[in-house]
This record gives structure tokens, sequence and C-alpha cells, in this order.
């Protein structure tokens, strides 16, 4: 029996109904406890295939690939059709929604600061007529006050 595991057999060899040696490329990567994850993969990629994909890399990367097809046969299941893609195409246009938003809310910040500041600046520059006035026939005349940006 396979030390890796605990002396329990890894998930691939218990789906595969055979023993677990203490060499088994599979051991480290499929986890007794998650059985399902082998069974995706296996239904996906085939035991061999995924066994011989995995001896024909440096150990360090190992872990990574497991993962990598773990992950792409999940989806796969999932999506018989496009898999992971569909899921990565979804996020993608979410991405490019979320990206357009921003933009436009950092337009409208932009163009309101401006906004503000063309007020401003108009507010300070403006003559000021204070109590202005003029005589008509009937009495005093009020020029009311306009917005800054009536003309």
């Amino acid at each position: 029996m396979s030390n890796i595991n605990g002396g329990r057999r890894c998930a691939a060899c218990k789906y595969l109904r055979r023993r677990c040696s203490d060499d088994c490329i599979l051991a480290p990567h499929f986890h007794p406890s998650n059985p399902n994850r082998f069974a995706w993969v296996h239904k996906i990629f085939g035991a061999s295939n995924v066994a011989r994909m995995l001896r024909h890399l440096p150990e360090h990367k190992r872990s990574h690939a497991a993962e990598a097809m773990a992950w792409e046969a999940y989806w796969r299941v999932q999506d018989p059709i496009y898999g992971s893609s569909s899921k990565i195409a979804r996020l993608q246009d979410e991405i490019r929604r979320t990206q357009n938003e921003l933009a436009i809310t950092r337009a409208q910040v932009a163009f309101h600061q401006g906004s503000l500041q063309q007020h401003n600046h108009d507010e300070h520059n403006q003559p000021v007529y204070e109590d202005a006035e003029w005589a008509t026939d009937d009495g005093l005349f009020f020029l009311p006050d306009l917005p800054p940006n009536f003309f």
C-alpha cells in the first residue's frame, strides 16, 4: 500500500479498482477524499493518458498539470461542447462590461469635475452688480440672478 495517502488507495486506484503502489504517479494528485475529481479526469482524458502526461513532466510541474486537467475535466463534464472555454468567455465578457462601465463612470466624474471648475471660474470672473436696479415707469425693476450657464 502507498504511504502517500496514509496507507489508503488514491482516488485513481480506488476508481480503477486496482492496488495503489508506492510509486503511483496519480496518488499525489488524486487524494482519496475527493473521488469525483479523478472520475471527471478519467472520463475526459482517460487514466493511462493522464499517467503518461504526468510522467513526461518534471516533478515540480506535475501538481499544476493535474490541477489544470481536473478543472478542465470538471468544466467539460458540466458543458461537453465548450468546457471551460464557455466559462472563460463569460468571465471575459463580464470584465469587458465592467471596464466599459468604469470608463463611463470616470468620464462622467471628469465631466462633472470640469463643470464644477468652470462654474467656480465663472463665478469669480463675473462682474458683481450689487443692487442692480433700473428705473421704469412703474418703479424699480430688479435684474434677476441668472443661472451661471444661462448664456
